[in-house]
């Protein structure tokens, strides 16, 4: 038994640090502003995008935890219907990172989201994980 922890710190050791890093990717920051008693936020689409996911969905995830109104401009730019600091917003989109795009095993954010009959699984494409979603949201 020994023998074999020894090979595998020996065969760690000889593997790239890169290889290690879970943090590959950024999530973008919210760009925007608040004009009246409203939040106009720019980049909600590239957002959306850069994590893979349909904006909609992320933006009635994003509204339900804000308890706010809000909706999509044709421009591509949202408006929520209350003044909400981009800290908040930025915090939200990250807790939808974390429950809907990073996978559970590795930690990468190469998942899509399969539906089966009433419910989602979010499965892994980097290292094949399967996992029920638990969501407060129907997506």
């Amino acid at each position: 038994m020994e023998d074999y922890k020894k090979l595998l710190e020996e065969a760690r050791k000889s593997l790239p640090e890169h290889i290690f890093q879970k943090e590959r990717f950024e999530i973008p920051k919210v760009r925007g502003h608040i004009q009246g008693n409203r939040t106009v936020i720019n980049n909600f689409l590239q957002i959306a995008n850069a994590l893979g996911r349909q904006p909609g969905d992320m933006l009635k995830f994003v509204l339900r935890e804000l308890a706010t109104p809000g909706e999509i401009k044709k421009s591509g730019s949202v408006i929520i219907g209350s003044k909400v600091p981009a800290s908040r917003i930025n915090e939200k989109v990250k807790q939808y990172a974390n429950s809907y795009v990073f996978c559970y095993e590795c930690g990468k954010p190469d998942t899509k989201i399969e539906k089966e009959s009433n419910f989602s699984f979010l499965k892994c494409t980097a290292c094949g994980a399967r996992h029920a979603i638990k969501s407060k949201v129907r997506l």
